[in-house]
């Protein structure tokens, strides 16, 4: 009993250690790619019929620039640190400005591309949080994978900031994620998530994967409209 005992604590033991040196692995290469002077990436996400596509550079320094889509228009955001402007027909805004003029509005595309801007975070933070909230995060054949908690997972669920006058509600939020690691750097990431947001009453059930792809490590530069950067100062 004595030896059964012993060699269960030993099992146990060893799949933590796994799962440890696999949330180590991740977090370094989210560090590494952190760290370079600069990089670009690809987003696309597909959502039932829905789908969308974005792409982004940024640098060490933080400076930041997106091109988001949505539907068939393409819209322009620059960031640094917590400020960020976005393009709209009226010039470049701040998304706090956006967000004000929309408020208590019907949704629309500029007011989700303004809460997607004030919740951004880069891709190397993203992968660095997502895999410190996969406990069972381990190495595949070709990568890493396992399931966020449920909070991880609910946050995920909805793109409304803590500040909006009317919150969703989320029900059954499920998370899996999934990291590539090549030469010890991030090179691309993906995460499913699903469950029921409510809004308004109404329910809506997602079912969502998003896919980041990191490329131009080193090799990548930002070429702001001078408008833009002077509503970041």
């Amino acid at each position: 009993m004595l030896k059964s005992i012993v060699a269960t604590l030993l099992i146990l033991g060893s799949a933590a250690l796994v799962r440890a040196d696999a949330k180590d692995e991740v977090q370094a290469a989210a560090a590494k790619l952190a760290d370079s002077p600069n990089y670009s990436w690809t987003t696309n996400m597909e959502s039932g019929q829905f789908s969308s596509s974005s792409s982004g550079k940024t640098q060490k320094d933080g400076l930041t620039s997106l091109a988001l889509t949505f539907r068939d228009n393409t819209t322009q955001a620059v960031l640094k640190g917590a400020k960020a402007v976005i393009k709209t027909d009226d010039g470049w805004k701040t998304a706090d400005e956006v967000v004000q003029q929309q408020q208590g509005g019907q949704p629309n595309p500029i007011l989700f591309i303004a809460r997607a801007v004030q919740n951004f975070k880069a891709p190397a933070k993203q992968a660095a949080e997502y895999a410190a909230d996969a406990p069972d995060l381990q190495k595949t054949d070709d990568g890493y994978s396992g399931h966020l908690t449920d909070e991880a997972a609910t946050k995920l669920m909805t793109l409304r900031r803590g500040n909006a006058t009317t919150q969703p509600s989320v029900k059954n939020a499920k998370a899996s994620v999934k990291f590539w690691v090549t030469d010890g750097m991030l090179t691309k990431m993906q995460y499913e998530v699903s469950g029921t947001v409510t809004f308004n009453d109404q329910d809506r059930d997602i079912d969502r994967t998003t896919t980041i792809e990191i490329k131009d490590v080193g090799s990548t530069q930002i070429d702001a409209p001078d408008e833009a950067k002077a509503k970041l100062q």
